[in-house]
């Protein structure tokens, strides 16, 4: 078996690159890791060193996506308070037996579906 520990960076197509920095940054308050001038993308830091996303403008067509953000469940209803506050529309929070974890749902500028997860301890 590979040995596995997350993933470290995802890439997410927008239409408008500087529309999305603003939403990653200032609703979800990203940290800009290193700008792309020549490709036109900006890679942001998801929890300091833990991991990254990357904004890709492309203007062609492209299937929307779906990703989650790891939270503790303490900080779950704060961030769904924050978002609601920045004027993001947030759906839950949702129980998934299955994991378990609780998570709330919400998109960003492009319509991707964006998810903050907070596992739970099964004890």
């Amino acid at each position: 078996m590979i040995p596995i520990r997350g993933i470290y960076e995802v890439a997410i197509p927008v239409k408008e690159l500087a529309r999305a920095e603003a939403f990653y940054r200032e609703v979800l308050d990203l940290q800009v890791g290193i700008r792309d001038d020549k490709r036109n993308w900006l890679f942001l830091r998801a929890g300091g060193q833990a991991g990254m996303i990357v904004l890709q403008e492309n203007g062609g067509e492209w299937l929307k996506q779906h990703f989650a953000f790891t939270v503790a469940d303490a900080d779950l209803d704060h961030a769904m308070a924050l978002l609601t506050e920045r004027g993001v529309d947030v759906d839950g929070p949702h129980f998934h037996e299955w994991m378990p974890a609780r998570s709330i749902y919400f998109s960003d500028p492009d319509g991707h579906q964006l998810e903050m997860c907070a596992p739970l301890s099964r004890e």
